[in-house]
């Protein structure tokens, strides 16, 4: 018996909306980094990008559990001496709640070509509508 071997062409791509309102923002990320990748699927192989489209809609009611949202910061540096910018995540919330979604599933997803390829198949929005009708996605329960 020999093992299975998905090419480009067997590769079929679904659409999942993910709904984040009142769930933690890593289990919300963890569950679209797996879709993104295929990893739900049994065709599912490491060296091929057979990944699913995500939409995160109600980015902006996604919780952080514990003092994460007064503790937990986003550092970024703006490339010039002693510019180091600091963030709380109670701020970046309110103000960006889709680039928050959108670093946490980053994180969670392979440093690669297949990794950048996987991330642009996800859409990430604050409220609870997408223009993504059109594509017929259907809601994934977790």
């Amino acid at each position: 018996m020999s093992t299975y071997m998905p090419k480009a062409a067997d590769i079929t791509r679904s659409w999942y909306v993910l709904d984040a309102a009142d769930k933690p923002l890593g289990r919300v990320a963890a569950e679209a980094a797996t879709l993104l990748r295929g990893k739900h699927k049994p065709t599912f192989v490491p060296h091929a990008d057979c990944g699913d489209f995500v939409i995160i809609i109600n980015a902006d009611k996604a919780i952080l559990t514990g003092n994460k949202i007064n503790q937990k910061m986003y550092y970024h540096h703006t490339g010039y001496i002693g510019n180091m910018k600091e963030v709380k995540y109670s701020t970046l919330m309110k103000t960006k709640p889709e680039f928050a979604m959108t670093k946490a599933v980053k994180g969670m997803i392979p440093s690669t070509t297949l990794g950048r390829a996987a991330m642009t198949r996800l859409h990430v929005y604050a409220g609870s509508e997408h223009p993504h009708a059109a594509q017929k996605p259907e809601t994934w329960e977790f």
